[in-house]
């Protein structure tokens, strides 16, 4: 009896043990983030990604950006940040497709705080292509350039890899990030911004030093 008590003891703290080395450390013993599932292969291995889901329409990811700005002076070299919309509705395939055409014309970061200020600030809608046309020539685009990166065919490959995206990160809101394709961290989980940046520096931290342990 005794032998038998003292081996289930045994195969509990086993089972702890390895159940506690399969949970990632970050933060306070893993608090604030969840794991991708299954876990996303990156752009670049030898590098540490961060992608951003946002939408230009959510209050959340406008309070959000400073944090990002902020972080993005100090994050280290290794790492590389993405900033990636998500589409949810055609609403937000609507700016999805803004922001696709400011990256593919290099204007992004020119427009990116102008697009927050206009849709949440001026109300303005900026969903057709119309009225996209009027916000990137009052910022010095070309109305024929603009049209033409709304519609090539870089946009439309940006869009279609864009449309179910977030859902396969597990991703239902914004803003949210994706550390190295394998961690979610949202302000639900993170319970606040601040929370969000420095989970998402322990992550960082903990992959660097398992790929400089390979």
């Amino acid at each position: 009896m005794i032998k038998s008590v003292l081996s289930l003891v045994l195969m509990l703290i086993v089972s702890s043990v390895a159940m506690a080395a399969e949970k990632p450390k970050a933060g306070a013993e893993g608090e604030g983030y969840e794991l991708v599932t299954p876990p996303h292969p990156t752009n670049d291995p030898s590098k540490i990604e961060v992608m951003e889901f946002f939408w230009y329409g959510c209050p959340h990811c406008m309070h959000f950006e400073p944090h990002v700005k902020a972080w993005l002076k100090t994050k280290p070299a290794n790492v590389v940040f993405i900033r990636q919309p998500a589409i949810f509705n055609p609403r937000w395939g609507a700016h999805a497709k803004a922001f696709f055409t400011a990256e593919t014309l290099g204007v992004l970061d020119k427009v990116h705080d102008d697009f927050y200020d206009a849709i949440q600030n001026k109300k303005e809608a900026l969903e057709s292509e119309a009225d996209l046309a009027k916000f990137f020539l009052a910022h010095g685009v070309k109305e024929d350039d603009f049209h033409k990166a709304y519609k090539s065919f870089a946009v439309d490959a940006k869009m279609r890899q864009a449309e179910g995206l977030a859902p396969s990160f597990g991703i239902d809101g914004t803003p949210a990030l994706v550390i190295n394709g394998k961690y979610r961290v949202g302000a639900a989980t993170a319970k606040s911004f601040e929370k969000m940046i420095e989970v998402t520096n322990a992550l960082i931290k903990q992959e660097s030093a398992a790929s400089a342990g390979k």
